[in-house]
């Protein structure tokens, strides 16, 4: 599986030279321990890697009784693992670091000996049991994994030219003409498989949707597993908004109601659990912003939130299962577009996902005016440049899953907002078009944005 982190992988090594060690951070499955595996067999003379959850205990000890003994420490680990390091040649894996927080804490005295490069791989590493008593260490970097974006889905299914065809087309904002429907077959293929290495996998070697559905059951059942081992106290709350989410997104307007839970619920009741599922990476969390403009968090209002599952794939598992299974039959009608249901709880998911995926924070603007009807409106995301100006700097995104559609919120927003405004975009099935100030793009290129 071909995945784009790898070169930020290889562009840490090559800049910070074992000064740093580097902490891999996202859901389980989304192919973490796979990544640093295939990157250590590659990229270096010798590895070692350090699975926390299989590690014995004494081992785990090491961390503790050899901290200030580098050579003891790092004998024993090559005597255990019965492998032999190279200095300045050789990389040590921490998976599943969360689960021995000493051992995090110890990339400080590691990295300063300066003999191997350090990676660490961890899913719930910033929850209290995972960062008790510990000090974080400043010579850590961090950065996100997520499921495999359409791009990385396309390369699996062996196509490594329809993307940079996507990407021209998006560039010069000309129509995919004949190709559009080919790209959209592709697009629905990934919207109902999803971004799960090993649904991937399956549906590249068997094109099975059934079995490619036992796969996403199969990790939605760890995800379980995980919130009631995991999620402490806040497991009922947790998983009460985990279960709730497929609702909540059929809703038209999709932000997710409390009320939903529990007559009377308060979001000071439900913060820490909302916390721990964007901690999990398990959930893609959409903010309200109160005003369009400047800055996005700087218009930050987190009481008021949309919910979207981290990956597309699994909600439509758990969305659309009956006796423990999605039938092949609800697979063939999603993949043709037959479903009898309004399908925009996907896509707006999946929108999400690609978003999040490209290295974008989620918002989305909500005002319902009770007096004025030109300022009542709600806009599905919002998007920023990457450098903030006072003006022309955010672009507002409406996302459409059908074919007939009005477009009244995001006209009331150009109106309203047009001097903070950037390129307003429409995601939509059809082709690529420019008309009346909005650029409508088919929802494949939203990746791009």
């Amino acid at each position: 599986m071909r995945r784009k982190i790898y070169d930020k992988l290889l562009q840490w090594k090559q800049e910070k030279d074992g000064t740093t060690a580097l902490m891999i951070e996202g859901a389980r499955r989304v192919g973490k321990s796979y990544i640093a595996e295939e990157f250590a067999r590659n990229e270096y003379d010798s590895y070692i890697l350090i699975d926390f959850s299989k590690a014995p205990k004494r081992v785990k000890d090491w961390f503790d009784e050899y901290l200030e003994d580098m050579d003891t420490l790092l004998q024993n680990i090559q005597l255990h693992y019965k492998r032999q390091l190279t200095p300045r040649r050789s990389l040590i894996i921490f998976d599943e670091v969360q689960k021995c927080p000493r051992a995090r804490e110890a990339i400080k005295s590691l990295v300063a000996d300066r003999r191997f490069d350090y990676l660490e791989t961890g899913s719930l590493i910033s929850i209290k049991k995972n960062v008790g008593g510990i000090l974080i260490p400043s010579e850590e970097d961090g950065i996100d994994m997520y499921p495999m974006d359409f791009e990385e889905f396309l390369w699996a299914m062996g196509n490594e030219v329809m993307m940079p065809y996507i990407r021209d087309r998006f560039e010069k904002r000309q129509p995919m003409d004949e190709f559009h429907r080919e790209a959209l077959h592709y697009f629905r293929q990934y919207l109902i498989v999803g971004g799960m290495p090993q649904a991937v996998a399956e549906y590249a070697a068997s094109r099975d949707f059934t079995k490619v559905d036992a796969v996403k059951r199969q990790i939605l059942r760890l995800y379980k597993n995980d919130i009631k081992k995991y999620a402490g106290g806040a497991t009922a709350r947790v998983s009460a908004i985990y279960d709730a989410i497929p609702g909540q997104l059929q809703k038209k307007e999709k932000k997710f109601m409390l009320s939903a839970l529990k007559d009377e619920a308060r979001m000071r009741e439900y913060d820490s659990a909302f916390f721990w599922l964007e901690d999990s990476k398990m959930v893609n969390i959409c903010y309200n912003t109160t005003a369009p403009n400047i800055g996005l968090q700087l218009n930050e209002d987190r009481t008021v939130l949309k919910c979207y599952y981290c990956d597309t794939g699994l909600l439509i598992s758990l969305a659309f299962s009956a006796r423990g299974i999605v039938s092949n039959e609800i697979y063939q009608k999603l993949m043709f577009d037959k479903l009898e249901i309004d399908e925009g709880m996907l896509v707006e998911n999946i929108v999400a996902q690609m978003l999040k995926a490209a290295g974008h924070d989620l918002f989305f603007y909500s005002n319902y005016d009770k007096v004025k009807a030109e300022n009542r409106m709600q806009v599905d995301f919002l998007v920023q440049k990457e450098m903030v100006t006072s003006r022309h700097n955010i672009s507002p995104i409406e996302v459409k899953s059908g074919t007939a559609y009005t477009l009244t919120s995001i006209q009331k927003c150009i109106k309203k907002f047009g001097q903070y405004l950037s390129t307003p975009y429409v995601l939509h099935t059809k082709d690529v078009e420019q008309k009346e100030g909005l650029v409508y793009l088919p929802l494949y290129m939203t990746p791009l944005l």
